[in-house]
């Protein structure tokens, strides 16, 4: 498969996924690009698990880059805190946006401080402001023991 980069491209540094090679949505697609990110969780033992029925739906860059960097940030946050064994991707239209939902069986955490906490949620904050400016919805479902949804909604008109 010549062209597929080279595994060790995607690395967690600090507990944050990064992938070294250029975002190629027009080759790889969204869900290509995301399923990347999944390789550290991939090696530490968490069953990945893909939903992408929407196939067929043209994402606009802006809002491609936007939704990778938010599972960038949710899965980077289940890598470095859930310790879950199974993690869900889910990318699907809905009505005239785009939803991405990253679920894990992990350890979970009262998603109050993610508000409220002055150490904590700094990642999940800074998503929440940009997905807030596209015209988006986010959504934190978390409690300790319950594992984590992290669910962003954007408009493609």
């Amino acid at each position: 498969m010549g062209n597929e980069p080279a595994l060790d491209a995607v690395t967690a540094v600090g507990g944050v996924i990064t992938d070294q090679h250029p975002l190629d949505f027009h080759a790889l697609g969204l869900a290509g690009c995301i399923d990347r990110l999944t390789m550290p969780l991939r090696q530490q033992g968490t069953a990945v698990r893909w939903d992408t029925p929407h196939w067929g739906i043209e994402i606009p860059a802006d809002r491609a880059s936007l939704l990778y960097q938010s599972a960038r940030e949710a899965l980077s946050n289940a890598f470095k805190y859930s310790d879950a064994s199974q993690l869900t991707v889910q990318l699907a239209a809905v009505g005239h946006g785009i939803r991405l939902v990253v679920s894990d069986d992990g350890t979970g955490f009262d998603s109050r401080i993610v508000n409220s906490g002055r150490h904590h949620g700094y990642g999940l904050r800074l998503m929440s402001v940009a997905v807030h400016e596209a015209g988006g919805t986010i959504d934190i479902s978390s409690s300790p023991g319950r594992g984590t949804t992290v669910t962003v909604t954007l408009p493609l008109d």
